[in-house]
């Protein structure tokens, strides 16, 4: 990306959020549409989507800032609940996209399980950006949150087994391989995440300086990310965990209380920075695969996944209907319908491997289920919370 394309996307993504909050419109939907008139119009302006640029450097620091929002004491409580929708919950998301594309595409299985896994994982910045406009009440937006959060990790975990399972030692894989890989993924992620930040908010807690406390802040971001996949960890429980310590432990002693708002500020631009190109660069891709979203397999792929969605959320929700952290059936369906594909899906589809014959079809399949969750669902998504009462006073009245 040169200067003048990091400049020009700055300007876009800057001129579309103050349309989009005047005109209430969703920010990412609004980034798309400005993605697709750059890829149509010939403007200049080209961004190369590769997984390198999604996954090393755009998607640490969108994991990272939405860790360190995240309050402990809740994130806590709803822990079972959102372990259960996460890990499990991908497990059988994946399984019936699966069974669904081998048995109607006739895909092979490894392509099937591919497509299953990376689609699961769910991005929740286009309905937490409106569940703020709209004050949608606490609970159920930590839920949407945390939960994607954790999908997120169980997705990267298991798409990293299935592409060593894809690739010339699939033979050689056995069932204990299979666990120790799974066990190290997420148990190397949580650990390097804690080591990461706990060092470096022990050395930041010796200094009063803000751009100082959010350099340090920025290494443990990248630095958690980097170790872990460096040690064949997942990444992204690594940001997650990471996020979590220094926005809940590293406040206390490290941060100081006056520079708190600094460090939050740079990482909500972070964000916002990472988001507008990630979703201009979806636009992009959206104008060129645009003749493939309308076929057999895009139809197959919109399909399977919210019913995939749908089989995961009900039936795990239910187990905890008669505990304290329930999730009422408002919840759940906010949770389906809220369950949009983004950063980490592209970033995992443009990782599966050559060798796979059914990639192109994959990625293909994948765009497809991430347009309908920009243009459909997250469009759709102020309808479907007011029309459920889950604003915050319409929550209190009903409550």
């Amino acid at each position: 990306m040169t200067i003048t394309t990091f400049i020009v996307v700055l300007l876009i993504a800057s001129l579309v959020a103050i349309a989009s909050r005047r005109l209430t419109f969703p920010y990412s939907v609004g980034l798309v549409i400005a993605g697709i008139a750059i890829a149509v119009f010939p403007t200049g302006v080209e961004i190369p989507l590769t997984r390198d640029l999604i996954f090393d450097i755009l998607l640490p620091p969108l994991v990272f800032e939405a860790a360190l929002q995240l309050q402990w004491k809740p994130f806590r409580r709803d822990l079972p609940v959102t372990t259960a929708l996460a890990f499990p919950g991908v497990a059988v998301a994946t399984m019936v996209v699966a069974v669904g594309m081998h048995a109607l595409l006739g895909w092979s299985w490894i392509a099937a399980l591919l497509f299953g896994v990376l689609i699961a994982a769910t991005d929740p910045v286009a309905v937490i950006a409106t569940f703020k406009e709209l004050k949608v009440e606490e609970r159920t937006s930590y839920l949407v949150e945390s939960e994607s959060l954790l999908n997120d990790g169980a997705a990267a975990v298991g798409f990293t087994v299935l592409v060593a399972l894809a690739g010339s030692d699939a033979q050689s894989a056995t069932a204990t391989a299979i666990a120790a890989s799974l066990v190290w993924s997420i148990g190397g992620g949580i650990l390097a995440g804690l080591s990461v930040a706990a060092v470096l908010l022990i050395i930041a807690g010796r200094t009063k300086d803000h751009l100082v406390e959010i350099t340090f802040t920025t290494i443990i971001a990248y630095g958690s990310f980097v170790l872990a996949e460096r040690f064949h960890a997942s990444g992204v429980l690594a940001a997650l965990t990471a996020g979590l310590t220094v926005g809940n432990f590293g406040w206390k002693r490290a941060i100081t209380e006056r520079n708190q708002g600094h460090v939050l500020a740079f990482w909500e631009y972070a964000a916002f920075l990472a988001n507008s190109v990630i979703f201009i660069l979806i636009g992009e891709q959206e104008a060129h695969e645009g003749h493939r979203l309308l076929t057999t397999t895009a139809l197959c792929a919109v399909a399977l996944t919210l019913l995939g969605r749908a089989a995961a959320v009900y039936p795990i929700a239910a187990l905890f209907s008669r505990s304290r952290i329930a999730v009422s059936f408002r919840q759940q369906h906010v949770l389906v319908w809220g369950g949009l594909r983004g950063a980490l899906a592209l970033a995992l589809v443009l990782a599966i491997p050559a060798s796979v014959p059914e990639r192109p079809e994959i990625i293909a399949a994948a765009f497809a289920v991430v347009a309908f969750s920009v243009f459909v669902q997250a469009l759709s998504m102020p309808r479907v919370v007011r029309y459920l009462g889950l604003t915050r006073n319409e929550f209190d009245q009903n409550a």
